[in-house]
């Protein structure tokens, strides 16, 4: 199923990520179990944020997908079904 990923770091430990070399590597993990279909990096709420869209073929796959951001970064971890426009006609037409 397609998830939509929002990760948003705690400044400090964000901080601290960036300077020990840690970030990159984080999300590089992530990038590879993940195989997201898109990446994005902005700024929210005054918090570095990650927004994702990937495939999640089992619920099984979240405690190594979050437990990164979680322990390493302070970050919250918020993931939420997601359709494209194919997904969304498809839906309305069984309405």
């Amino acid at each position: 199923m397609r998830m939509l990923l929002k990760v948003q770091m705690e400044v400090e430990a964000a901080n601290r990520a960036i300077k020990d070399g840690s970030l990159p590597k984080i999300i590089q993990r992530f990038t590879e179990a993940a195989k997201p279909e898109g990446v994005w990096f902005t700024a929210l709420g005054g918090k570095r944020t990650m927004v994702a869209v990937f495939d999640l073929a089992s619920t099984a796959q979240i405690p190594p997908l979050a437990e990164p951001f979680f322990t390493e970064l302070n970050a919250s971890f918020e993931i939420n079904p997601a359709m494209d426009a194919a997904d969304l006609q498809a839906g309305l037409s069984k309405l």
